[in-house]
């Protein structure tokens, strides 16, 4: 999947004292987009490194090290990758422990994309709370969707449901 990044150009601060409210919005929905593609591109990139994990359980180091060389990684948003990789691997005995009750099948049955897209989804979940349960969802959807078989973003929408539930139901009961 290709990303493009927008354009912003900052380089003379003053044209703003001059813009239009309009004009003030759109350069507000380019920057949420550029944050949006890198939060995207960090997810992707997690993926990749806890799915080379489960293959091959190496030291996090090494396998952080390979996804950097991958290419784009300039731009993902590195804090939160770094969040994601190190939380959904040194935390995933607990993560797991969170997701199974919520699940149709033993855990060692699910492909190692569905793993994954758990794993990270899971810790997002419970370690950043600043980003609502539905986007940390959807975004899941959409690894899911990429990296994953024909119906597994059925399954993953279902488990996460579930899990979001338990671990933001405060969040939820504001949002009905």
């Amino acid at each position: 999947m290709m990303m493009t990044e927008p354009q912003i150009d900052s380089s003379n601060d003053d044209d703003h004292a001059n813009a239009t409210p309009a004009e003030l919005q759109s350069d507000d929905k380019k920057l949420q987009h550029h944050v949006r593609s890198a939060r995207r591109r960090a997810r992707e990139l997690a993926v990749q490194g806890v799915y080379q994990w489960l293959l091959n359980p190496v030291e996090l180091g090494a396998i952080d090290a390979h996804v950097r060389d991958a290419p784009g990684f300039q731009r993902a948003d590195v804090e939160h990758y770094l969040s994601l990789l190190n939380g959904a691997i040194r935390g995933a005995a607990g993560l797991e422990q969170q997701l199974t009750p919520h699940l149709d099948r033993p855990w060692v049955e699910l492909s190692p994309v569905e793993t994954s897209v758990l794993l990270i989804a899971a810790h997002e979940l419970n370690q950043h709370l600043e980003i609502p349960y539905r986007v940390v969802i959807n975004e899941a959807l959409e690894l899911t969707k990429t990296f994953g078989g024909t119906d597994a973003h059925k399954f993953v929408n279902g488990v996460l449901d579930k899990l979001a539930v338990q671990v933001r139901a405060s969040e939820q009961r504001t949002r009905t």
